[in-house]
Order: structure tokens, then C-alpha cells, then sequence
């Protein structure tokens, strides 16, 4: 009999190895680590010189983004291995974890480029709470929403909830101060209501609430002084070219220098002379702009489109909570790209974000990392219930 059994294994395993492959979207995969590869050699370009004549490795920075990318796969796979129908579960409990960290931060935390949003854990890394809080967010909204029967008319008892649970981290994190991030969870919220069915009217109203609130906000003294300086940068970066609007300028040079084809890897004069502040950070699309030209950052454009293609399909394709949650990972990967992208172009104002996938940060790889693990663990599902 087990001469007989031994044959059939060998097919059985291989068709089951074949389904497992066929539960991920291998394209969404390979476009995000191709925008990780991409970041270290970007993040490398930026920091080696420096590193160099400060007498320290230059490989420091690459080793570094190519640990947070590979403990953000581990990450990935983990929550890919999740089964989506159990976020009901675990949904609120991610919002909690995510509400104590940011707590965390005022307890132990540290201030970093003018923002007490940071946790040392000790050897060269630090943890930013408020990376996690999106990804808490979008679990709790979707979470709230499926609660309807049937899901997408929500009354305005949810729309309350919702947005109580919007401003709780949210006032958390202006209190850091982090705009940039505070503006990543509205830009959440927001797509998550649309897909949830939040009646037009009250979206029209929630937008002028919005703007009432900004307006109140700068006037107010809301906001710190440097983020009053940035959006005056914006406006007007010819008014104080050496001082907040420098890292602007020296951005828009590096990027004009890059032409359509870019000076060559690890050739561009701004990158090099370490003109551009935080290059391996929010300002990383500034070396591919130099050193890429414009056909290797539309490449990386592309990409993200590309993410947000599969990201969208796979929110079409999924029911209830899970099409909530893939569309809040769009929405924040969306505007955090473009966000990031327009404030080197000089299209939005500095706020502080990564590039994601492609910035040098711990904290961002990870949450991002977890952020696809969960749009493939809703694909998978959807997948198996076809």
C-alpha cells in the first residue's frame, strides 16, 4: 500500500504548493519590494558620503534599510497568514495597542526634528507609534462599519462613533506635534467613509468642519511655529531661501539637475555634497529626481500605481470589513505618496512624511509591511470564497 501512496504524495504536494502560490498577489508583492530595492540604493547614494567624512561605515544606513525590509516581510508574511474574517476580532484590539503606544510616547518618548514622536529602544533604532496608529485606525473603522446590516448605510450614530475614533489618535498625534501623519489619518478616514457609504451631505458638511478646523488651527496657535514657517515656504519659498525654505530649494535643484535620464547612481552633485537635509527620508524622491532623471521617478510613480491598482482590485473583490481595510491601506498609501512626492516637487507643503517603502525608517517599513500582509490575507480570502 505505501508503494502505492508514495507516487501520489509527490502530485498532491506540488498542486498544494501551487494554491499557496496563487493565494497571493505576486504583483503587488513585487511591486513593493522593487520600491524597497529601489530605496536602498537611494538611501545609500544620500547617506555614504556623509558617513564618509564623518569617519563612520558608509554601509551603515543601507544595512540598516535592508534589515527594516526584510523584518518588514517577515512581518508581511505573518499577517498575510491571517484569516481576514477574524478582524472583528482582533480589529479593536489593534486600535487599543495602537492608542497606548501613542500614550507611550509622552511617557518615554523622544523629541526628533522638532517632534516628541519617538520611542529609543537602543541601538541606533527608535520605534514612531503614530506609524501603527494608521494601521489601528483603518482596522476599527472597518470594523465599526461591518457592523451595519446591510453594510454602506451608516447612520449618523456610526458616522459619531467613527469620527470619535478618528480624533483620538489623531489629537494624540497633533500634540507631538505630527502634521504629517495627523493629515495621513484624515486622508484614512475620509476613504474609508466614502467606501463605507457615508451619504454625500454629510461628507460636504464634514469637509467644511475641516476647514474650519485648519483655519482655526493656524490661527490659533494649534500648530508649532516651524509648521507655520513650512506652510509659509510653500506659499512663498523666494522668501527665505537659506533658512525654513531650504530644504525646498536645494530639492528642486537637485531634481532639475536630473533631466530626463539623471546624472548616473551615486553621480549627483547635490546628493554627494549633501546640499538636500533628510535626503534618506522625506527627501529621498530628490536622488532619484537627480540621479534617475524623470524617467526613473515616473518609474517609481509607477509603481505606487501599480499598489494602488492591486490594493483597489482587491478592495472590489472583498465584502465587509475586509473591503473597508483594503481601501483604508489605498487611501493611506495613496496620499502618503503623494504627499511625500508633491512636497519635493513643490506641489504640497513639507509636513515630515516618508516615501513609503522607500525612505530609510524602521517604524514605517513595518506598519506598511503589515498594511500589504493584510491586503493579502483579504485576497487570499476572497480567493477561497470565489
Amino acid at each position: 500500500m505505501s508503494t502505492v501512496i508514495t507516487p501520489i504524495r509527490g502530485p498532491l504536494r506540488a498542486i498544494a504548493a501551487t494554491r499557496a502560490r496563487r493565494g497571493y498577489d505576486w504583483i503587488l508583492i513585487g511591486a513593493a519590494f522593487t520600491l524597497c530595492l529601489i530605496g536602498a540604493v537611494l538611501v545609500f547614494s544620500a547617506t555614504r558620503g556623509r558617513l564618509a567624512d564623518l569617519g563612520e561605515n558608509p554601509q551603515t544606513y543601507l544595512a540598516k534599510h535592508l534589515l527594516n525590509t526584510a523584518l518588514g516581510a517577515v512581518l508581511l508574511w505573518g499577517a498575510s497568514r491571517l484569516d481576514s474574517r477574524l478582524l472583528r476580532l482582533f480589529g479593536p484590539l489593534m486600535y487599543v495597542a495602537s492608542l497606548l503606544g501613542l500614550l507611550a510616547v509622552f511617557a518615554i518618548g523622544s523629541t526628533i526634528n522638532g517632534a516628541h514622536a519617538w520611542i529609543v529602544i537602543g541601538g541606533g533604532f527608535e520605534i514612531q507609534p503614530a506609524e501603527f496608529a494608521k494601521l489601528g485606525l483603518i482596522v476599527a473603522l472597518a470594523v465599526l462599519f461591518a457592523q451595519r446590516r446591510p453594510i454602506g448605510r451608516p447612520t449618523l450614530s456610526d458616522l459619531s462613533v467613527a469620527l470619535l475614533l478618528a480624533v483620538i489618535p489623531l489629537a494624540m498625534i497633533m500634540l507631538q506635534p505630527d502634521l504629517g501623519s495627523a493629515l495621513v489619518l484624515c486622508a484614512i478616514t475620509f476613504g474609508i467613509l466614502l467606501a463605507a457609504g457615508v451619504p454625500a451631505r454629510w461628507m460636504i458638511a464634514l469637509g467644511v468642519v475641516a476647514v474650519i478646523a485648519v483655519t482655526v488651527a493656524v490661527k490659533g496657535g494649534v500648530l508649532a511655529e516651524y509648521q507655520l514657517a513650512r506652510f509659509a515656504a510653500f506659499t512663498n519659498p523666494n522668501a527665505d531661501p537659506q533658512g525654513v525654505a531650504y530644504n525646498i530649494t536645494q530639492a528642486h535643484i537637485a531634481i532639475a539637475h536630473g533631466g530626463w535620464f539623471g546624472q548616473g547612481l551615486f553621480h549627483g552633485a547635490q546628493t554627494n555634497g549633501a546640499f538636500v537635509p533628510e535626503q534618506q527620508t522625506d527627501f529621498v524622491f530628490s536622488v532619484a529626481g537627480e540621479e534617475l532623471g524623470f524617467l526613473g521617478s515616473l518609474i517609481i510613480i509607477g509603481l505606487f500605481g501599480v499598489i494602488l491598482w492591486r490594493g483597489l482590485r482587491i478592495a472590489a473583490a472583498a465584502r465587509g470589513a475586509s473591503r473597508l481595510v483594503a481601501v483604508g491601506v489605498v487611501s493611506w498609501i495613496g496620499f502618503q505618496s503623494f504627499q511625500n512626492i508633491g512636497m519635493n516637487l513643490g506641489l504640497t507643503p513639507v509636513t515630515g512624511l516618508p516615501l513609503p517603502f522607500v525612505s530609510y525608517g524602521g517604524s514605517s517599513m513595518f506598519a506598511q509591511g503589515l498594511a500589504i500582509g493584510l491586503l493579502l490575507a483579504i485576497h487570499r480570502h476572497s480567493q477561497r470564497t470565489d
